[in-house]
């Protein structure tokens, strides 16, 4: 009799045992997922601000200019042989500024 009312005092509750599961989701959330998806909406803005004429790297590393942007994809001008490329816009990663011209 005395154990089982040992026992019934000493059982954990349910949000107890949920707690730590759920602050590790949080922790997840706001390291990881949160940085990423802000990462994703400043990528997709940059994609919507191409135009003509901006010089761009693409994922594989190809540096070129911009000549003509279509629906889904992007006319390169990529020197030395000024050769035409055409690109996925998902494959454009960052468009190159005067400074870091300079800088390379």
């Amino acid at each position: 009799m005395v154990f089982a009312i040992i026992l019934q005092q000493s059982a954990p509750s349910s949000l107890g045992l949920f707690l730590p599961i759920i602050f590790m989701v949080g922790i997840m959330y706001l390291l990881m997922i949160r940085p990423q998806q802000a990462r994703q909406k400043k990528w997709q803005a940059m994609l919507e601000q191409l135009k003509a004429g901006d010089r761009v790297v693409t994922s594989g590393g190809v540096k070129g200019a911009i000549l003509s942007i279509k629906d889904d994809g992007v006319v390169l001008r990529v020197p030395p042989d000024n050769l035409k490329m055409e690109v996925t816009r998902a494959s454009i990663v960052t468009v190159i500024t005067d400074e870091e011209e300079k800088k390379s």
